[in-house]
């Protein structure tokens, strides 16, 4: 099969649904959902086993705890009972995620790679012996069941301990990335009062690095319910050549933290104790994620121990086929899901790569040359990544023992997937969607499906999702709003400060009552596959067609002169507005008329004339969150009048200083 190319790049749309890779029959066969198919004594038909996983929830369920052997006590209760959003699962059961993450005791349990050439790995031993240590420490601080433990950590070794440790007490983890502004994590963490900070002085990134010290303190100060404050050297222990463990906290980290004690990294560590688990019941809290935060304050969701166990067994085992020996990989930082999604790698037994520093330092191919390196199985990033390895023109090399490549955070254009079939054939790259609100992806893809480009080849295991109508009846082959009518176990226990459940069920159950509205365009088609075109609260709306934004970038950025760009429709309700876009150009290029011209007529043809722009602008830079979202609706709040500093949030974004350039 041959794709259209300009130079290094593809130059041509290519068709959504173009075959690109198919299992053959001993892929089929090997796949650990082959496997547990064939445990449940079911057919290899994917979509009948879809079905009876959303029709018989209770059994499904029921299957994943006992197919997998958690451990944990079962209870004698219901396995599901209530309606969404008040929904119990396993009634009298107890469970602990930490004991179902260290259950293995021999290999390689995890691998960390830093951006300035910094390796070091952890056997299951090792990683054992540091949570018991950093448990000890964290008892030693006060810290029980319930008590919240905030990090303010980049993805390196320390946070996964610390993670771990905290759930085997009952207590509650919730982390912010240190590129996060003081602001932000202030947002955040004020809201769930923690009693301990474990932070580092600082971070890598892009070939540089970054000191946060004075903004550690910050943050310290303003959480009155410290009882400890825990340093990481970071920065400081790389400049004297020690592994951060065994560097302590200056003078200058100490003075201005107001509230309880202040320790370095060796102090919570420094006793042996034993690696015990408190088991909790089954919505027990185990961590704290966030929204963005673009506006407003971020919504703290609360996951439970037994959903996210349950969940992340299923999908990654049967949608990303990881198991034992598998070396999984996903580029994130410890503010996006997916961090806590690459830590589940433990407990299907896989080894997660940590990694802190740039996608692109020193080249563009950084990733790529890390999935070689160590060996990678499963290499996981955002969908932004392969379109601009598409647009640099790279030949990913090497890459052995890779097996599969995931894409999530925005809808992959046919061109992405066309791309890596061409560059690395035989691999399956599965587009998977899904959000923090779940902490996984409820469409995906399997070893089972074939891989077309531009489609997502299933709705997850025991996800009921379906596409609705206006009307709020579920359509298939017509573009529609996601929801799930069947719920889930890692759906939000809670969240935090929201006793009476207000402001939960107005976030995902205000329109459809009883069933969970995502915000997001989807197109269910005949055989189960579907297509997400972008967020449903920032659809284009000319003369009465409506259509998601990622159909719109796929044309634009087609176009190598394009390195981003941002469609904005500022109609309102009753009223036709101007459709405006705002591109990035790449280097060297120019916004003369026959490049305007020409993306003009690309819209009109391969879209229609009512989505040709009345104006395009050059913009620095397209503002988007710290996890790599487009801001498409504080911009279009800002075209419409709203202040930029109502309309976003600067310290949860990536770029903010770009936002004024969309002020008219």
């Amino acid at each position: 099969m041959t794709f259209p190319w300009t130079g290094d790049r593809m130059g041509h749309m290519v068709a959504e649904g173009e075959l690109l890779w198919e299992p053959g029959e001993e892929i089929k066969a090997s796949a650990k959902l082959t496997r547990y198919l064939r445990w449940l004594g079911r057919s290899g038909d994917y979509e009948d086993a879809w079905r009876w996983s959303v029709e018989h929830p209770a059994e499904f369920w029921t299957s994943i705890w006992d197919y997998f052997e958690v451990i944990g006590d079962r209870g004698d209760g219901p396995v599901l009972s209530g309606k969404m959003p008040a929904v119990t699962w396993f009634g009298g059961s107890s469970i602990n995620y930490a004991e179902n993450a260290l259950r293995r005791t021999e290999g390689t349990a995890l691998v960390f790679v830093s951006e300035d050439g910094g390796r070091q790995e952890l056997t299951w031993a090792e990683l054992r012996e540091e949570v018991a240590r950093v448990r000890t420490g964290l008892v030693r601080l006060g810290v029980g069941r319930g008590d919240r433990v905030a990090a303010y950590l980049p993805n390196i070794p320390q946070a996964l301990i610390a993670c771990l440790a905290t759930a085997s007490l009952g207590a509650i983890w919730s982390a912010g990335s240190p590129d996060f502004g003081v602001p932000s994590i202030v947002d955040r963490f004020k809201q769930i009062e923690p009693k301990v900070l474990i932070a580092v002085d600082g971070y890598h990134y892009n070939g540089k690095s970054y000191d946060r010290s004075a903004a550690v303190n910050e943050i310290a100060a303003a959480l009155p319910t410290l009882r400890a404050t825990v340093w990481i050297p970071y920065l400081a222990a790389a400049d004297d050549g020690r592994a951060p463990q065994h560097a302590e906290p200056g003078p200058g980290h100490t003075q201005e933290v107001p509230h309880g004690e202040v320790i370095g990294w060796e102090g919570l560590r420094a006793e042996e104790g034993p690696l015990e688990f408190e088991r909790v019941p089954f919505d027990h809290p185990l961590w704290i994620l966030y929204s963005s935060g673009t506006t407003g304050l971020p919504k703290p969701i609360v996951h439970g121990h037994g959903g996210v166990v349950l969940e992340h067994l299923k999908s990654l085992a049967f949608h990303q086929d990881l198991g034992e020996g598998d070396v999984f990989f996903w580029y994130t930082t410890t503010g996006w899901m997916m961090w806590n999604y690459l830590i589940g790698g433990l407990l299907v037994g896989a080894t997660p790569v940590l990694y802190d520093g740039s996608a692109t330092f020193p080249s563009p191919a950084a990733l790529w040359r890390i999935a070689d390196s160590e060996d990678v199985t499963y290499f996981g990033v955002g969908a932004p990544y392969i379109m601009a390895s598409l647009k640099a023109g790279l030949h990913p090399e090497g890459l052995e023992r890779l097996r599969g490549v995931g894409s999530t955070g925005s809808p992959l254009p046919p061109e992405g997937f066309a791309w890596l079939a061409a560059e690395l054939p035989g691999t399956p790259l599965g587009s998977f969607s899904g959000g923090t609100d779940v902490c996984t992806g409820f469409v995906g893809a399997t070893m089972l499906h074939p891989i077309r480009a531009g489609i997502i080849p299933c709705r997850s295991l025991g996800a009921r999702v379906e596409s609705y109508d206006p009307a709020g009846e579920p359509v298939v082959g017509e573009v529609g709003e996601l929801v799930i009518t069947q719920p889930m176990p890692s759906m939000p226990v809670k969240f935090w400060n929201d006793p009476g459940g207000e402001r939960y069920t107005e976030s995902y159950f205000d329109v459809y009552p009883g069933v969970w509205r995502h915000g997001d365009w989807i197109k269910i088609n005949e055989d189960g596959s579907c297509v997400i075109y972008g967020r449903s609260d920032s659809t284009l709306n000319r003369g009465g067609v409506r259509m998601g934004t990622s159909e719109f970038y796929r044309v634009v950025e087609r176009f190598e002169e394009i390195a981003d760009s941002l469609v904005i429709d500022t109609g309102q309700l009753g009223q036709e507005g101007r459709l405006l876009l705002y591109v990035t150009l790449a280097e060297g290029a120019d916004l003369e008329e026959p490049l305007q011209r020409a993306i003009c007529d690309a819209l009109r043809t391969e879209l229609s004339p009512r989505h040709v722009p009345n104006e395009i602008h050059v913009v620095p830079g397209i503002p988007r969150t710290l996890s790599g979202k487009k801001l498409e609706v504080p911009v279009r709040k800002i075209l419409l009048g709203t202040p930029v500093e109502q309309a976003a949030n600067p310290d949860a974004m990536a770029n903010p200083e770009v936002l004024r350039h969309f002020v008219r």
